[in-house]
């Protein structure tokens, strides 16, 4: 074998000999999350006291992904582990929220628990919630490996810069694409298959909003794709399925395609 390549890939693993392995970050991840809900792991053997020793493992543990990230970004990885955890009644809370609207936004849901346990809608919102808070702590590289986690499991891709608010539904979810700069308001649900893109791939776009914004009270069906950054749609939409927007809707629009007989599908949209 090539020994100029052996050496190339050598001194490559020397540069980081410490850097946590996406593996790595996402055990942190489902640790977490197990200890955040019941319904993930097995921990009722465990005091309160050892409940708490066990967070601040995972908590020692963050510090040392972050200390040890090839692209930290942020502050001083102590602070950066201090402050997420300070606030995990929050995200917890929000979550919360989350399991909520998709309880009560599904029929065949049976309880929380089966939101919680078994819907991948949830296991790929809890992973953005998390990375997203790391995110906004200015870490890098750490919180997409952690959606990317989700991501896998899941087909949910959910960039953790974007934006989403309270009450946030998936239903099904398999396909669904949420690009970095979406803005996504509270009570929206999404359907499997849709995309909130950009129009363009430039890369002189890259610190421009190039994803839509999403008002609250919106329902996207399936396979809906909604483009671009100055695209808005207005509060209390319908989107219906398999419909392609790159212009902003008022509030309280409906958007379907209908079909007459002896006529092509026309795309409609009433306020």
């Amino acid at each position: 074998m090539d020994k100029a390549f052996i050496r190339q890939l050598y001194l490559s693993h020397q540069q980081c000999p410490t850097c946590p392995a996406p593996a790595e970050v996402a055990q942190f991840f489902t640790d977490l999350l197990g200890a955040l809900f019941a319904d993930f792991t097995q921990l009722a053997h465990l005091s309160e006291k050892e409940l708490e020793e066990l967070l601040l493992n995972l908590q020692s543990e963050l510090e040392r992904i972050l200390r040890h990230n090839p692209t930290p970004g942020g502050t001083n990885p102590t602070l950066v582990a201090e402050k997420f955890f300070q606030s995990l009644p929050g995200l917890f809370n929000a979550l919360q929220q989350d399991v909520t609207s998709m309880y009560e936004g599904d029929p065949a849901a049976k309880s929380r628990n089966e939101v919680i346990r078994t819907y991948p809608g949830f296991y790929a919102i809890a992973a953005y919630r998390l990375a997203h808070a790391l995110h906004q702590l200015g870490v890098q590289g750490i919180p997409r490996i952690i959606t990317e986690h989700a991501h896998s499991k899941t087909g949910i891709d959910i960039h953790p810069a974007a934006r989403i608010g309270t009450h946030f539904c998936i239903d099904h979810g398999t396909g669904i694409v949420i690009g970095e700069t979406a803005v996504i308001g509270n009570h929206v649900k999404i359907y499997q298959g849709v995309t909130l893109g950009a129009l363009s791939v430039n890369k002189a776009d890259a610190e421009k909003q190039r994803h839509p914004t999403i008002e609250d009270h919106v329902v996207i069906y399936s396979g809906a794709t909604i483009l671009g950054g100055e695209t808005v749609i207005g509060h209390d939409s319908i989107i219906g399925g398999n419909v392609w927007i790159t212009k902003s809707l008022a509030p309280h629009s409906k958007v379907y395609y209908q079909a007459e007989a002896g006529s092509p599908e026309t795309l409609l949209i009433k306020n």
